[in-house]
């Protein structure tokens, strides 16, 4: 099993995430048992399918349809470890994702999910983006807040416990930058991920909203949390390329019963 902080050029930066490149699957259950044991927001395991790799994420809690810093964390895995190279491709719940090495780092191209309007925001997290939020939406997954402004971002102070009867959506919160083009942040109790460090799938839905919102279809993103991470997106058609770095932190041996 390697750890691998990706969104990052160095260690303790960006977002760690546990990879294990198998023959076949594990059971499910011993699968989840390895991500609540690591208790990192993603755990991914990929295995061979005769074109490019099967990929699957597991959280603490429970496995996920689509995980972005995961996935750049296996081809970096991939790449920097285990000798392939050229363009890699993964089968996941969400379509076939591309990972491509690239000067500065690894090319992710992934499926444009365009921002679902929202009339209002769940009952259970109102309350202190009530009369805050400048628009609010959704996908599949996530809800999103836009905020007035970077500082108001930085600023929130998230409620989790009620964020996390979200259940297994989180809430994504974002403004405009200052040195970026814009900034978010990402809480997602009710998956054990209380802060994502940085996402890379909430990017298939912020990179539109903001490409549509400033005219421009390359992005300059910096999530802001402790941890921080920066992402160069740009918006493809229906695709959405976001470029990261990605450095090794760990290289373990599991012992299973």
């Amino acid at each position: 099993m390697f750890q691998v902080d990706a969104f990052s050029d160095r260690i303790f930066g960006g977002n760690p995430a546990a990879v294990l490149v198998l023959d076949d699957w594990l059971a499910d259950a011993v699968m989840q048992s390895i991500a609540a044991e690591n208790n990192l927001a993603e755990t991914a395991f990929a295995r061979p399918n005769g074109k490019g790799w099967d990929l699957r994420w597991f959280t603490p809690v429970h496995e996920v349809d689509f995980c972005g810093h995961a996935t750049l964390a296996t081809a970096h895995v991939l790449a920097a470890h285990l000798g392939v190279t050229g363009i890699m491709a993964f089968s996941t719940r969400v379509g076939e994702l591309r990972v491509a090495p690239v000067e500065g780092g690894y090319q992710l191209d992934l499926p444009c999910f365009a921002p679902e309007t929202l009339h209002e925001l769940p009952a259970t997290i109102a309350g202190p983006l009530e009369g805050v939020a400048r628009a609010i939406f959704r996908n599949f997954e996530n809800v999103f807040a836009e905020l007035p402004d970077e500082a108001a971002v930085r600023a929130f102070v998230p409620d989790l416990p009620n964020i996390a009867k979200l259940g297994a959506q989180g809430l994504v919160i974002t403004a405009k930058g200052q040195a970026h083009d814009f900034v978010s942040r990402y809480f997602a109790p009710g998956a054990g991920i209380p802060e994502d460090p940085v996402t890379g799938s909430i990017h298939a839905t912020l990179v539109p909203h903001w490409a549509d919102k400033l005219g421009k279809n390359r992005l300059s993103a910096f999530q802001a949390s402790a941890r921080g991470g920066h992402l160069l997106c740009e918006l493809a058609g229906e695709r959405v390329l976001i470029t990261g770095k990605a450095v090794t932190f760990m290289e373990a041996e599991i012992h299973l019963s």
